[in-house]
């Protein structure tokens, strides 16, 4: 899917990442404060430490920005997680298991981005929000690759659909460590959310295929009883 053009009146592409970044960090912090909706430009760009002129120099509007916080948000996601992907044509339940964690940490340090995307990806504007989803799905299909290739490789027995399942619920449960973070932090250092998501995620996984030898075995019993 293409990706929605920001426009911007300046043409050094270095300043316009620099720019563009600076204006990111300001507005999460008072889309989380303020909500996106009451969130001005003018805040933005004294948030960002330039004038509302200057603002207007790399975006158009305040959809703009939020976009641009989203679109980072997957890059870098998608980026490390691809990587392992890329490097690993052998998937085993150690390279998922590796996937997941970075994927976790990755949330962990951007976890105000990924709150505002949370809570804010309902005001994007139309042209823009099935691009933002699109790239969701990107990332829910490296965890999908990885499970197909861990089933390919005789570690796992999950059927396509309960791979397609599997996938979302690993995308979620990263995600739930920012948007529930007022409660998890409480309860659990990262290290512990990590460990214990491991138990459902990967675990979990690898238990399928015992559940389906057992289920057999069962059925083997019954039909030499008969």
């Amino acid at each position: 899917m293409k990706k929605r053009e920001v426009h911007a009146s300046v043409k050094d592409e270095r300043l316009i990442q620099k720019r563009r970044d600076q204006m990111i960090n300001g507005a999460v912090k008072l889309f989380i404060e303020k909500g996106f909706h009451r969130t001005t430009t003018r805040e933005i760009a004294r948030a960002a430490g330039f004038s509302i002129g200057t603002l207007y120099e790399y975006i158009r509007t305040k959809e703009d920005v939020l976009y641009l916080v989203c679109d980072r948000i997957y890059d870098q996601v998608r980026e490390r997680l691809q990587r392992i992907l890329d490097t690993k044509p052998q998937t085993t339940i150690e390279d998922l298991r590796q996937a997941i964690a970075n994927y976790f940490r990755v949330v962990d340090e951007m976890q105000d981005e990924v709150l505002v995307m949370y809570q804010e990806v309902k005001s994007l504007p139309k042209d823009a929000l099935p691009y933002v989803l699109h790239k969701e799905l990107e990332m829910v299909d490296v965890f999908k690759q990885m499970l197909e290739r861990c089933v390919e490789n005789g570690e796992i027995s999950m059927s396509d659909n309960q791979i397609k399942m599997h996938s979302h619920n690993i995308y979620v449960q990263g995600q739930m460590w920012a948007f529930r973070r007022w409660e998890l932090r409480k309860l659990f250092t990262l290290d512990e959310y990590i460990e214990l998501q491991m138990e459902f995620l990967v675990e979990g996984a690898k238990g399928v295929k015992e559940n389906i030898k057992e289920c057999i075995y069962c059925e083997t019993r019954n039909v030499s009883a008969n």
